[in-house]
């Protein structure tokens, strides 16, 4: 039986699955689409603003203590455009769906994946996070990001300091500091790049079990689930390559907010680096305690060799005379010439990402079908491709592109952790 034309709505209904198919990181970020994006009368502008969870302290005793409820939001830009251009002829159209899917169709969607999850995994580095406002924060302009990743990181060293691969004990930190910034325990995610994949398994090859995990891992050279983490490999994992600073002094003390007033610094920051401030601790984001280590700072924009300030995320908010306030991130301001240090300086590093998947947010939107070309959107757990066909009758081609609107956001980068590792 002759095989009937392939329809651009049925190629589109294809194209969006193996699109979600086609990428580990996409299929394990929260996942928004807004059906009212673009509609005449209904435009919102390429800026969502997303409300974050509210924080509130705790009183003991029967007295009331009332206190105002300070809502956050931050703002994800869905603005960018990409799309795979492609033609095939009539006869390959007229080819069987199975057959069409692995001439053309899952290439193109592979490579349109890979793009666009190159953008969301810059978020673990670069991302796009947006400051959201609170008590003891310098308040941003309105609808303004900035860039900054996630801001803590997990590493393992030799007996000299040099940074080499993760390892169970990485993993186990990894874990503890999502705790300690209480995210999530269930639906804990690690994508790794493929070298960082093929050293976890040889090095944790001993520690699987019952048998038919080890005989998994063995049969697929894959991470599966160890740890309190379901292990993912992806080629988009970034590289970050940090400055060369390695140590600064801060210039005044009872500093709080996004930004941390330094003495001149010695070399450069990059966005993305990670820093400590001596004397800075991080508390637990549920009981404000003090978790006994220092408070982890993602550098949110770059910093020239003889700087006075570094753009940071958290905001440095401290208890207020011993008692603890909302959204508190540290358990003191910096003194005076209190040491910033940059961790993993002057070097190139893999940003593999332990996260639950509330972090990121990748939000998608539906493009406009223009007239008097085949035209067809559909729309799949929380992704909308849109596909346009034009017929040329000089070669006898259908000229195809494929478009998708999306955006990206680390929402709670403090729900995510680095995991580094060696080049």
């Amino acid at each position: 039986m002759a095989n009937s034309l392939l329809t651009t709505s049925k190629i589109t209904r294809e194209a969006v699955l193996l699109f979600l198919n086609a990428n580990q990181l996409i299929r394990n970020v929260n996942r928004q689409y807004d059906a009212d994006f673009g509609k005449a009368g209904e435009k919102i502008g390429s800026q969502l603003r997303i409300r974050l969870p509210n924080d509130y302290t705790v009183t003991k005793g029967p007295a009331a203590s009332v206190q105002d409820t300070t809502e956050q939001q931050t703002v994800l830009t869905m603005a960018t455009q990409a799309h795979v251009d492609i033609s095939f002829t009539s006869v390959e159209q007229a080819l069987s769906l199975d057959d069409f899917n692995d001439i053309i169709l899952d290439p193109a969607m592979n490579n349109l994946a890979g793009q666009v999850a190159l953008d969301i995994a810059s978020v673990t580095d670069q991302g796009f996070v947006s400051i959201p406002t609170g008590p003891g924060m310098a308040p941003p302009a309105p609808l303004t990001a900035t860039t900054g990743g996630f801001c803590n990181i997990a590493y393992n060293v030799d007996g000299s300091g040099n940074l080499i691969s993760p390892n169970s004990g990485t993993v186990l930190d990894a874990g503890a500091i999502l705790s300690n910034n209480s995210a999530r325990l269930d639906k804990r995610k690690i994508v790794q790049s493929p070298r960082t994949e093929a050293r976890l398994v040889n090095s944790l090859s001993g520690l699987f079990n019952p048998a038919s995990r080890v005989s998994s891992q063995y049969e697929s050279g894959q991470m599966k689930n160890a740890l309190g983490f379901d292990f993912f490999m992806d080629q988009t994992v970034v590289n970050h390559t940090s400055g060369t600073m390695t140590t600064a002094t801060v210039s005044a003390g009872g500093q709080t907010g996004y930004t941390l007033a330094v003495n001149a610094i010695s070399g450069t920051l990059n966005v993305g680096d990670i820093i400590t401030v001596a004397g800075v601790n991080a508390v637990n984001r549920v009981n404000k305690q003090t978790t006994g280590e220092l408070r982890t700072f993602v550098v949110t924009s770059a910093v020239a060799n003889g700087g006075t300030s570094i753009g940071i995320y958290p905001a440095i908010v401290p208890a207020v005379n011993g008692n603890a306030v909302q959204y508190q991130t540290v358990t003191a301001s910096p003194l005076a010439n209190a040491t910033v240090t940059n961790l993993l300086p002057n070097m190139t590093y893999r940003k593999n990402a332990a996260y639950v998947p509330e972090a990121i947010t990748m939000a998608t939107g539906d493009l406009p079908l223009p007239a008097n070309v085949k035209a067809s959107r559909a729309q799949y757990d929380g992704v909308s491709l849109r596909i346009l066909t034009q017929y040329m009758v000089g070669t006898d081609q259908e000229i195809t592109r494929c478009d998708i609107l999306y955006g990206g956001l680390a929402v709670r980068p403090e729900w995510g952790c680095i995991l580094a590792d060696v080049i």
